[in-house]
């Protein structure tokens, strides 16, 4: 009942399409073509996620960009008789606008201009639900805005509401950059709070033995699926880019019988905005401290080795890049064996899955048990000596550092792992 409240929620607030929008991508030397083509295709499912219709797309090629306004004068032109026609009353540019050439742009062209990490940060602002996943995305707005509100453009002052302008909103940001800057002091302090609180979960989870396991993929790889199939989590799933960005975590038993947590965590995306990167570190240190990341691909997908790719480059910017790791082909039921063959061949020997029908989750389990490190701790025993069985438990599982025998006791200092612990806790001292 609850999961399907949320689901409803989450459905009347995923805007309708009601802005049309015209996209724009330059082309710079040594760019490929089967790049472009494939970066174009999600700039327009990450449009349609924020709630606009691209109408039409312009591409146009030089040596380098136009300091001032990106595009070149002429090419500008044809962009605005493109708007016109198409009475497009926003414009999407599959890059990183300087703020300067934000405003020039939006004061050529009279509607709004965002660019690759403004549509992103929309869609963060749109996709938070608990209060963290929303300050942390106010925070990355608040920084990537702060150097932008002067010179925003007279289109974008013009304008309320609607992509670009969510979260924070420009009315609330033009008021006094003091005013921002406070606002940046106190959600950094908040979530370092937040940092605080994880890490004292940590460590109690750590101390009793707990393994972690994070879930980690390009945007709509089908991690949230994954949970749920891994451990009935009733996790959000939806066919949008970042359906879900607030973590979920969720405990089950491996087939050795340790105890693990699984943590869905926020979808990676190429060039994802290093704002958000720094905002959602308190969430990203779930990937951090985590024992063994479950890296998933959807196998099924054209593009799978490019957010392979990507998702590498955010694990090596977040310095988690060398963790044990399993990979994860998921989405075999659409999947064909030639698109997971080439997978394994590039990235090396994989686990398929198909988080949908539940094939494979036996064989994930087992490949995660063996990528665990043992977490060995030391306890004192004092078994009867005709418990011979256990104490030989002990020495083949374990390692014992000493033994005596008192009267008709054996007493062993050992170490042990978790699952072992709770075999002997009743003969624990």
């Amino acid at each position: 009942m609850e999961q399907e409240k949320r689901e409803r929620l989450i459905e009347l607030e995923h805007p309708p399409v009601t802005e049309t929008a015209v996209l724009v991508r330059l082309i710079l030397p040594p760019d490929d073509p089967g790049d472009v083509e494939e970066s174009l295709e999600e700039m327009k499912r990450l449009a349609w996620t924020a709630g606009a219709d691209v109408a039409v797309t312009v591409v146009q090629r030089r040596p380098k960009p136009c300091p001032r306004t990106l595009i070149g004068r002429g090419k500008l032109d044809v962009l605005k008789a493109a708007c016109e026609e198409h009475e497009a009353g926003l414009a999407i540019f599959d890059c990183n606008l300087a703020p300067s050439q934000c405003a020039n742009i939006g004061d050529a062209l009279g509607i709004k201009v965002v660019d690759r990490t403004q549509l992103i940060l929309d869609i963060f602002a749109l996709r938070a639900q608990s209060n963290e996943g929303k300050h942390q995305v106010e925070l990355a707005q608040l920084e990537y805005l702060l150097p932008r509100l002067t010179g925003r453009g007279s289109a974008m002052m013009r304008q309320q509401g609607g992509i670009g302008v969510r979260g924070p909103g420009e009315q609330k940001l033009e008021v006094d950059r003091r005013v921002v800057r406070e606002r940046i002091r106190r959600f950094k302090a908040e979530l370092e709070g937040t940092r605080n609180r994880r890490r004292i979960q940590r460590k109690r989870r750590i101390e009793g033995g707990i393994g972690t396991v994070a879930l980690v993929g390009y945007t709509n790889a089908g991690k949230s699926s994954l949970l749920n199939a891994l451990t009935r989590a009733g996790a959000f799933v939806e066919d949008k880019l970042f359906a879900t960005l607030d973590t979920t975590t969720r405990r089950r038993a491996l087939p050795s019988g340790r105890e693990v947590t699984f943590t869905d965590t926020v979808g990676f995306i190429r060039n994802l905005p290093h704002s958000l990167v720094a905002a959602f570190r308190a969430t990203l240190e779930e990937v951090n401290e985590a024992d063994v990341l479950l890296m998933i691909v959807d196998a099924s997908h054209s593009a799978a080795e490019e957010h392979m790719k990507a998702v590498r480059g955010v694990l090596d910017e977040i310095e988690v890049g060398e963790k044990p790791s399993v990979l994860v082909l998921n989405k075999m039921d659409i999947a064909t064996p030639t698109q997971a063959h080439e997978l394994e061949a590039r990235f090396g020997r994989g686990v398929r899955v198909s988080a949908k029908t539940g094939a494979g989750i036996e064989d994930l389990l087992r490949a995660i048990d063996a990528n665990l490190t043992p977490q060995l701790c030391r306890v004192q025993l004092r078994i009867p000596q005709h418990k011979g069985g256990i104490v030989a438990r002990v020495h083949d599982a374990g390692k014992v550092l000493r033994q005596e025998y008192e009267d008709n006791v054996v007493v062993l200092d050992a170490e042990i792992d978790p699952v072992l612990r709770r075999q002997v806790a009743e003969y624990i001292v």
